[in-house]
């Protein structure tokens, strides 16, 4: 009676059998609908061989490093330099400003975003007072091995779409930069002349205070100021602001 009841409460073998079978079924295949997934990277794991839309990839946001422009002492002499303007193929030295006045070098680039804020106000204000007998020279003094987009071909592009009304100088060996004494992108050096004595540093500052992003109008009221000083030989008074921008991009050091 004992050995009946045990055999009943037992499972039959072809219930063993089933349930075994059942064991080494592939899981089931998953309905079509569950194939759209709200996630971009599920999506793509569930669909290998779709390439990733522009939509698909993160996005970063680079920032401009802001650099400070450096104290020269007034009186500084401006040094001799002579380089190359990639727009036209002349060599300019500093003995081609002889006659000026004043001289205004400007230290700039093609990419730095604190100078595209600039460019075309710095056209405008350079174009009137080189009308009042003012020299002008801008020169890119950025390594083309880490920044190319600020090489010379590139640089004669955006001289010739800007219109620069000055020649606009590139600096392979950064050797000019030095001896200025710049450190970033842009930044202004005002040299008075005083007949035969060399060019003397008047000012080095912002060109005013705007920057990118800060909403603040771009007048240029700093350098004209001074450039109005300068012209009439009267003594500038008002504080020099240091200029702010991108930090000149010096070539990677070699071991």
């Amino acid at each position: 009676m004992a050995s009946a009841t045990r055999a009943a409460l037992l499972p039959s073998p072809s219930l063993l059998r089933s349930a075994s079978a059942a064991l080494l079924l592939p899981p089931p295949m998953i309905a079509s609908s569950r194939r759209t997934i709200s996630s971009p990277s599920r999506r793509l794991l569930l669909h290998p061989a779709v390439k990733p839309t522009r939509a698909d990839l993160p996005t970063f946001r680079v920032r401009a490093a802001r650099t400070e422009s450096g104290s020269v002492s007034l009186g500084f002499r401006a040094p001799h330099f002579e380089l190359p303007e990639p727009l036209t193929g002349k060599v300019w030295t500093l003995d081609d400003f002889e006659s000026c006045p004043a001289l205004l070098v400007m230290f700039i680039c093609n990419h730095c975003p604190f100078v595209k804020h600039l460019k075309r106000d710095i056209t405008k204000l350079t174009s009137f007072y080189m009308e009042k007998g003012l020299g002008v020279v801008a020169i890119s003094s950025n390594s083309t091995i880490t920044h190319p987009q600020d090489g010379p071909e590139f640089m004669a592009e955006e001289a010739k779409l800007f219109n620069y009304p000055f020649p606009y100088l590139f600096d392979e060996s950064q050797d000019v930069a030095r001896a200025f004494g710049a450190v970033c992108t842009p930044e202004f050096f005002l040299f008075k002349k005083d007949g035969r004595r060399p060019f003397e540093l008047f000012y080095r500052g912002q060109f005013d205070d705007s920057r990118p992003s800060n909403n603040v109008p771009i007048t240029g009221r700093d350098l004209s100021r001074a450039i109005d000083c300068v012209l009439s030989g009267q003594l500038l008074t008002s504080a020099q602001k240091p200029s702010v921008g991108c930090s000149i991009k010096w070539h990677p050091k070699t071991t």
